[in-house]
C-alpha cells in the first residue's frame, strides 16, 4: 500500500496529518521534560530529607552514634542518598537519550516535511499551468473557427447577391481564407498543447507526485518508528537503575539486621558507668541517750559529723557521693568544665583523658610530619639556593618546634591525670590540683591509712587513696554557698614571659610575650608557675614559657590543700 496510489488526491489531508504526527512527537517530548523535572526534584528532596537527619559533627547526636540502632538509621539514611542518586540518573538518561535526540529528530522531521510539501506545491503549480495553457489554447482555437465560419457565410452571401461588386466578392473570400487559416492554425496549436498536458498530467499523478507522497510516507513511518524507540528507552532507563535500588534497600534491610539491642545495652553501661559502688545501708540512730549516740560506721551522718567513714565500706557513705554530684551542677550551672575531666565520674574521666592524649598525640605526630618536610626543604635550599629561601623554611621549623614542645607539655599533663586515675600515681596532690584548674581550701582531719578507701577531691574527681593519710572533710553548706577566699600568698620574684599564652581553661592567666610578672609560688615539678598580675588577677602558666627570677631572701611558696 502505498500513499502516492491510495492517497493521490489527498495531497492537503497528507500535510494537515503529517503535521499532527510531529506535534504528537512534541508532546511526547514535553512529557519526557516534565518526567525529568519531577525525578530530579524528588532527589533533590530526599537528599535534603537524607541530610536533615544526617548526624551533626561535635553534636551529642555524634556521641549517640557509637550505637548500633543509630548506625542502621545512618546507614538508612546514606542508602537514602544512594537511593536519591538513581532518580537523578533518570532525570539525566531520560533528557540525554531522549530529550535531546529527539528534538534534534523533530527539527530534521521538520524540515524534511517542508522540503517534501514545497516539492509537491511546486509539481501542482506545474500542472495547473499547464492546464491552463490547454484551456487557453482551447478557447483561441475555438474562438477563430467561429471567426471562421462566420467570414464563410459572410463570403457565401457577397457571391449570392447580384447588387455586390466583384471586387467585394473577393475580398470577402479572401478573409474567409484568412479565417480559415486561422482556425487551421488554433487547431494545430490546441492539439500540440493538449498532447502536452496529458503527458504532464500523466507524469504528475503517476511519477512526481507519487513519489513525493512515498517521501511523506517514508518520513511518517520514520517517526512512528522512532517514537516507539523512544518509549522503549523510556522503559529501558527506569529498569537500568532497578538493580541499584534493590541494592540500596537490600543496604537499608542489612543495616536493620546488624541492630544488636544486647550490644547497645552494652554501649550504655559504657558510657554512663561512674565506677562508684551503691552506698551501704543507713543504721538505726539512738537518740534515747542523752549524751553519746551509736552511731554506725557507715551512716550517712556519720561522716557529716566528723569526716570519717568506715575503711570496711569504701565509697559507700553519703558524704563521699554527695560532693561529686553537688559540683557537677555547679560546674553545668556555670558552664565550665574542668580540664582534667574532674567533674566526671572515675571510668568517664579516664575515657576523656585517653580520648585527649590519643588527639594531642596526633597533633604532635602532624607536627612532626610537617617538620620533617619542611627540614627536607631547608636541605635542598641549602644545597640549591636558587630554588628559595631556607631563612624562611628556619622561621617556620622554630614555630613547629615550640608547637611541638607546648603539645607534649599537655600531653604530659593529661597523661598524669590519667595516670592518677588508672591508679598508677598515688592521689592528686596540690600541683595537680592546679592543673585542672579549681581550687579550693578545705580543712582536714587526721585519719587511719585505708588502702582501700576512695577519696572525693573538692573539685568533684575521684582519685583511689593509696597512701594519703588525710581526707577532705565535705560537708553540703560547703558546695551550697561560695567558695571562701584564699589569703593572697607573698611574692617571691618576678619573671618575664618568653612566650604569649592564651590561659583559657579556669585556673589559668593568659600573658603576652615580653610582659613582666610576679611570682607567687615557683613549679612544684608539675610544669606550672604560678604568678599575679595585680591583687585580682593571678594563675597559672606553664613554666617553659616563662624566665623566673627568684628573689632570695623570699619565703618558699605557700602550699595548701
Amino acid at each position: 500500500m502505498s500513499w502516492g496510489t491510495e492517497l493521490w488526491d489527498q495531497f492537503d489531508n497528507l500535510e494537515k496529518h503529517t503535521q499532527w504526527g510531529i506535534e504528537v512527537l512534541e508532546k511526547y517530548i514535553k512529557f519526557v521534560k516534565e518526567r525529568t523535572e519531577i525525578e530530579i526534584n524528588y532527589a533533590k528532596q530526599l537528599r535534603n530529607l537524607s541530610k536533615k537527619y544526617q548526624t551533626k559533627k561535635n553534636s551529642k547526636e555524634e556521641e549517640e552514634s557509637k550505637y548500633t540502632s543509630c548506625k542502621a538509621f545512618q546507614n538508612t539514611l546514606n542508602e537514602m542518598s544512594d537511593y536519591a542518586g538513581q532518580h537523578e540518573v533518570i532525570s539525566e538518561n531520560m533528557s540525554s537519550q531522549i530529550m535531546t535526540e529527539l528534538i534534534r529528530f523533530v527539527q530534521e522531521l521538520k524540515q524534511e516535511r517542508k522540503s517534501n510539501f514545497h516539492e509537491g506545491r511546486k509539481a501542482q503549480q506545474h500542472i495547473e499551468t499547464c492546464w491552463k495553457q490547454l484551456e487557453s489554447s482551447k478557447r483561441r482555437f475555438e474562438r477563430d473557427c467561429k471567426e471562421a465560419d462566420r467570414a464563410q457565410q459572410h463570403f457565401e452571401k457577397m457571391d449570392a447577391d447580384i447588387n455586390v461588386t466583384k471586387a467585394d466578392v473577393e475580398k470577402a473570400r479572401q478573409q474567409a481564407q484568412i479565417r480559415h487559416q486561422m482556425s487551421d492554425d488554433s487547431k494545430g496549436d490546441y492539439s500540440s498543447v493538449l498532447q502536452k498536458f496529458n503527458r504532464e498530467q500523466n507524469e504528475h499523478y503517476h511519477t512526481h507526485m507519487p513519489s513525493i507522497f512515498q517521501k511523506l510516507q517514508d518520513m511518517e513511518e520514520k517517526r512512528i518508528a522512532r517514537l516507539g524507540e523512544s518509549l522503549k528507552m523510556y522503559a529501558e532507563i527506569d529498569r537500568q537503575v532497578i538493580p541499584i535500588i534493590g541494592k540500596c534497600l537490600d543496604g537499608i534491610t542489612k543495616s536493620a539486621e546488624s541492630i544488636n539491642e544486647k550490644q547497645d545495652s552494652q554501649t550504655v553501661i559504657e558510657a554512663f558507668k561512674s565506677g562508684f559502688e551503691p552506698p551501704g545501708d543507713v543504721d538505726f540512730e539512738d537518740f534515747t541517750q542523752s549524751i553519746k549516740r551509736t552511731v554506725s560506721d557507715t551512716s550517712l551522718t556519720n561522716t557529716k559529723a566528723d569526716g570519717k567513714t568506715d575503711p570496711k565500706t569504701p565509697g559507700k557513705s553519703r558524704g563521699k557521693l554527695w560532693p561529686f554530684i553537688k559540683k557537677n551542677k555547679l560546674s553545668l550551672k556555670l558552664g565550665a568544665t574542668p580540664e582534667d575531666f574532674s567533674n566526671l565520674p572515675p571510668e568517664q574521666r579516664r575515657k576523656k583523658l585517653q580520648q585527649k592524649v590519643d588527639e594531642l598525640n596526633k597533633d604532635i605526630q602532624k607536627e612532626i610530619d610537617q617538620r620533617d618536610a619542611l627540614t627536607k626543604m631547608r636541605d635542598v635550599y641549602l644545597k640549591n639556593p636558587q630554588m628559595g629561601d631556607a631563612g624562611s623554611v628556619g622561621q617556620k621549623l622554630i614555630e613547629i618546634g615550640n608547637n611541638i614542645e607546648k603539645l607534649r607539655v599537655e600531653v604530659q599533663k593529661f597523661e598524669s591525670w590519667l595516670a592518677e586515675v588508672e591508679g598508677r600515681l598515688p592521689v592528686r596532690n596540690d600541683s595537680s590540683r592546679r592543673q585542672s584548674g579549681l581550687y579550693e581550701t578545705q580543712n582536714t582531719v587526721p585519719v587511719n591509712n585505708c588502702a582501700q578507701d576512695r577519696e572525693s577531691s573538692p573539685d568533684g574527681s575521684y582519685t583511689e587513696d593509696q597512701s594519703q593519710e588525710t581526707e577532705v572533710k565535705v560537708t553540703p553548706t560547703e558546695f551550697d554557698d561560695d567558695f571562701d577566699d584564699e589569703e593572697p600568698l607573698p611574692t617571691i620574684g618576678t619573671c618575664k614571659a618568653l612566650y604569649p599564652f592564651d590561659g583559657e581553661n579556669e585556673g589559668t592567666i593568659s600573658v603576652s610575650e615580653g610582659e613582666i610578672l610576679k611570682v607567687i609560688e615557683e613549679d612544684k615539678g608539675d610544669g606550672w608557675t604560678r604568678i599575679r598580675r595585680s591583687e585580682e588577677e593571678e594563675g597559672y602558666v606553664p613554666t617553659s614559657y616563662i624566665e623566673v627570677y627568684l628573689d632570695k631572701n623570699a619565703k618558699g611558696a605557700k602550699t595548701y590543700i
